[in-house]
């Protein structure tokens, strides 16, 4: 990833994640936190990683209402960023606090084995 379109990741995340709080108003759209935007080279599209604030939400719904509020976002970013092209956002969960808490359990496995299994060598 080029500076250029790390800046521009990091500048529609806090944009986008600045929208979403105040601007949009579909009621499907819950408490979320927009985690990370990738741009694509071309700068065509982006993806944006969502999760949802309180874990007992889902976020299917949440999702839904984001993708069909993606033109009218793509219109705010183009007027607040006064870009030439503003990529098509497409709006994901984000999986990598999932995938960090199962990495953790498997190091936890591995690092302290059950301790029934301890006991069972010193007898």
């Amino acid at each position: 990833v080029t500076k250029r379109l790390a800046r521009l990741n990091e500048q529609l995340k806090r944009e986008i994640s600045e929208l979403v709080h105040r601007k949009v108003r579909d009621p499907r759209v819950g408490p979320v936190t927009i985690t990370s935007v990738e741009v694509a080279g071309d700068l065509s599209s982006a993806r944006v990683y969502v999760r949802a604030q309180n874990t007992n939400d889902g976020l299917g719904e949440s999702l839904v209402g984001l993708e069909a509020a993606a033109a009218f976002l793509r219109g705010e970013l183009g007027r607040l960023l006064h870009l030439r092209r503003v990529p098509e956002l497409r709006f994901q969960k984000d999986h990598s606090l999932d995938q960090a808490r199962r990495i953790e359990e498997i190091l936890a496995d591995v690092v302290h084995p059950d301790l029934d299994e301890d006991e069972e060598h010193h007898e």
